[in-house]
């Protein structure tokens, strides 16, 4: 598996444990060696690992919580950190997203996601995303 592809499949993973609502995975997910951060849409930035995955247990565990679908993602590398950039649909609503990764004992682990509006949703120049439930 190319770096790119690894990159890309910890971002599905993401996005996967998300729609399953599979909040042990989501842990597993995030970095516990770098400082990490959240932005929802339209919250404010969660700073720290605690505060972080008690905001995705409150939402994994909420069974009003929507799907959601990644499409388009770009990987893009900085050294031993990384980032995705991938438009999200919930329902109606096309959000975009940063998801920043650092390499942690052999695997791209999340260290920020932050999601909200944008003005026009982008034509997607690749094949359509899988679903990831």
């Amino acid at each position: 598996m190319s770096e790119s592809e690894a990159l890309l499949a910890a971002n599905e993973a993401f996005y996967r444990a998300m729609n399953r609502r599979d909040a042990a995975v989501m842990d597993a997910l995030w970095s516990r060696k770098t400082p990490v951060v959240c932005i929802h849409p339209g919250w404010h930035a969660l700073v720290g690992r605690e505060e972080v995955m008690e905001s995705w247990r409150a939402i994994l565990s909420n069974p009003e919580t929507p799907k959601i679908r990644c499409a388009d993602p770009t990987a893009h590398f900085v050294g031993t950190a990384a980032f995705v950039i991938c438009i999200e649909t919930i329902g109606a609503n096309t959000l975009i997203a940063t998801n920043v990764f650092t390499w942690e004992e052999g695997q791209w682990k999340l260290v920020h996601h932050h999601a909200g509006p944008t003005s026009t949703p982008r034509t997607v120049s690749r094949p359509p995303s899988r679903d990831l439930n």
